[in-house]
């Protein structure tokens, strides 16, 4: 079964810092396209981040550029979420997502996601 399991969403003041984790399991990791979404209570899901197969090619979103960086570790199986000068409207469940083919808009897989709160 492919699986991806996110990790690391947690509690944290407005201005701290968290780093998110996926782990998957069951897919060539290396040969997936990863990211992250997230979801606010009442928005829609909203686009995050980005990584191709080899880590050269990133995007972000612009709401959270220069301030979230993303980051895979093929040999581990993991794409990795470093969140810097969280505020509030960061606060939202944010999920892992894979897909094989860079030609879809749809991603084949999304893990069951990681509540982030950031408080003022």
């Amino acid at each position: 079964q492919v699986q991806l399991v996110e990790s690391g969403g947690g509690l944290v003041q407005a201005g701290g810092s968290l780093r998110l984790s996926c782990t998957a399991s069951g897919l060539d990791f290396a040969n997936y396209i990863m990211a992250w979404f997230r979801q606010a209570p009442g928005k829609e899901r909203e686009f995050v981040a980005q990584i191709i197969w080899s880590g050269v090619g990133i995007t972000y979103a612009d709401a959270v550029k220069g301030r979230f960086s993303i980051s895979r570790n093929n040999s581990r199986n993991k794409v990795y979420l470093q969140m810097n000068g969280l505020n509030p409207e960061d606060t939202a469940v944010y999920y892992c997502a894979a897909k094989a083919d860079s030609t879809n808009v749809k991603f084949d897989y999304w893990g069951q996601g990681t509540q982030v709160t950031v408080s003022s």
